[in-house]
């Protein structure tokens, strides 16, 4: 699957027990999982029908009631960075690489998170 550049491409859902939150999604949505780390540390949602992933379970950043994190794509990270902070956003965290490519977060003039990736 191709991503288009500045789209939603992809959701975080806070879920400190990957165990019981795999559980509850399996049977309510049916959906599947790649698991990576030992633990697993972060849990992807597979793409239904088609290859790649959807989203993510994540239990190391707590979000609590503020929701989900959704990710765009970026074709040019380091460009969207440069952006975003002309704009006026911020970049509270990276971009730092993970197994998929490199990602950053930013903060909107609201405070709303987003993450950006890229290849």
């Amino acid at each position: 699957m191709t991503q288009l550049h500045h789209s939603f491409d992809y959701v975080e859902l806070d879920c400190p027990d990957l165990v019981a939150a795999k559980a509850f999604y399996a049977a309510a949505l049916g959906w599947t999982f790649n698991d990576y780390g030992p633990g697993p540390d972060y849990v992807g949602i597979r793409r239904p029908g088609g290859e790649g992933e959807i989203g993510g379970l994540n239990p190391a950043e707590p979000r609590g009631r503020r929701g989900a994190l959704v990710l765009l794509w970026s074709a040019d990270l380091d460009a969207t960075a440069a952006a975003v902070r002309a704009a006026g956003g911020e970049i509270v965290e990276g971009p730092y690489a993970f197994p998929g490519g490199r990602r950053f977060h930013l903060l909107d003039p609201a405070g709303n998170e987003i993450g950006v990736w890229g290849a």
